[in-house]
């Protein structure tokens, strides 16, 4: 609704209205095997039930391997009949209220639901002294077979577990990212492989390892997600500022990474003579942020990077050959991919720098550029708003911003160091 809104106008300097939003999530840990059950069990009732679970942030569902699930189900549980309801000016609560009562009917008519699909579901206990008192609602577990079980964020004390095959670790990946959400992440493992794994392939703007997932502090774990969650950039990270100003500081020094299609776009563009491209492609390789990546400040035994990744498939909207060239040397220089409108692919090129403007229909988009003026950036903006699912920003060809930023994706990981103890190369060796 804020996106059509401000879809009808620009700035006067002739740019987009900027939009920030963070929204919601569907925020999901994994745990193997190797986890210790101790540890996950406070982490996860810190990251389900802290603030009554009203936190975008918040552990929603619980993935547990199936060699360990009933072990740390069992301790779940009996943590959970541990936990007190009621109001929080008094230090032995553990859990408060929701924050109305159309929240609190909300919750309960989904605990209802589940159950009366004939899903496992645990409750604590609710004093008397409470019941009827307040908009409470006891913490709450709920077993599930599939991901696609919970249907919508459910923004209250309930959190679903799901068991998993370790050999469908990839599978159960794929559909934590297929929710669309990408806010925050969990892992729990003491293998040093699985956590480079896991991370490599699941989409969320923050990533916690053997900790809870909840709690982002500004300037250590730059806090905001993408696609259905969100627009960036992260509160509290570097490029933040530079979105509230007409023109952003330089806070980050291009990363030198050298991306081989795009050499390999210049080198075609220097055959062809297209000789002004090719330096334009160039400039914009060497000026690129992707693959940055800073050591942010943080307390001993916990390690906080900051990293920039490519977002995805953009939407290209360009009108001249000149325009055209300048977009795909964008895309390539931040390691994404593109759809192309309204003209055609320049023919002859490499085969690899082709395959990344192919045409992919169920791919969703995460940014749109746009060659032109006024009129062309108003359609654009007008287009993006009435599609549906996670917010399109729109941006001119003419005005990349500083290293391309707005088409990389920001990614915290913060990860508990002394977690895996001496145990990692052990378990690695067994």
């Amino acid at each position: 609704m804020i996106q059509k809104q401000l879809s009808g106008r620009l700035h006067e300097d002739g740019l987009p209205i900027p939009f920030i939003a963070e929204t919601g999530g569907q925020n999901a840990m994994i745990v193997d095997s190797t986890a210790l059950a101790e540890q996950v069990v406070g982490d996860v009732l810190v990251s389900a039930f802290d603030s009554a679970g009203q936190r975008c942030s918040a552990l929603r569902i619980l993935c547990l391997q199936e060699e360990v699930a009933d072990h740390t189900l069992a301790m779940l549980k009996g943590a959970l009949a541990e936990l007190e309801v009621g109001n929080p000016d008094r230090l032995s609560v553990d859990v408060g209220p929701v924050i109305t009562e159309e929240a609190q009917d909300r919750i309960l008519d989904h605990i209802e639901t589940m159950r009366g699909r004939g899903h496992n579901v645990e409750q604590g206990a609710l004093d008397a002294a409470v019941s009827g008192r307040g908009t409470f609602v006891a913490p709450t577990i709920i077993e599930i077979g599939s991901i696609d079980d919970v249907e919508q964020e459910v923004f209250g004390p309930v959190l679903h577990v799901l068991r998993f095959k370790r050999r469908d670790l990839d599978a159960l990946i794929d559909a934590i990212n297929a929710t669309g959400y990408g806010l925050t992440f969990g892992l729990h493992t003491r293998m040093d492989g699985t956590v480079a794994h896991v991370l490599s392939r699941v989409r969320a703007g923050n990533r916690y390892v053997n900790r809870n997932q909840v709690g982002a502090i500004v300037g250590v774990q730059p806090f905001g997600g993408n696609g259905l969650s969100g627009t960036g950039p992260k509160a509290g990270g570097p490029l933040y500022l530079g979105r509230l100003v007409s023109h952003a500081p330089l806070v980050l020094a291009p990363s030198g990474v050298r991306l081989p299609l795009v050499d390999e776009f210049v080198a075609w563009l220097a055959k062809k003579e297209w000789f002004e491209g090719a330096a334009q492609a160039r400039a914009i390789h060497t000026a690129s942020r992707l693959g940055s990546r800073v050591e942010l400040p943080g307390p001993v035994g916990e390690r906080n990077e900051y990293e920039l990744h490519p977002r995805g498939r953009v939407l290209l909207r360009p009108r001249t050959r000149a325009g055209l060239i300048r977009l795909m040397a964008m895309v390539l220089a931040t390691g994404n991919t593109a759809t192309i409108e309204g003209m055609d692919l320049p023919e002859g090129l490499p085969e690899a720098v082709a395959a990344a403007f192919r045409p992919e229909p169920d791919a969703p988009l995460v940014a749109c550029v746009v060659e032109g003026g006024k009129e062309a950036l108003l359609q654009a903006l007008a287009d993006m708003a009435e599609r549906p699912g996670a917010i399109v920003p729109v941006r001119p060809a003419g005005r990349p911003g500083p290293g391309l930023a707005w088409l990389l994706e920001e990614v915290s990981i913060s990860i508990n160091t002394t977690a895996a103890g001496g145990n990692a190369s052990l378990m690695m060796i067994g």
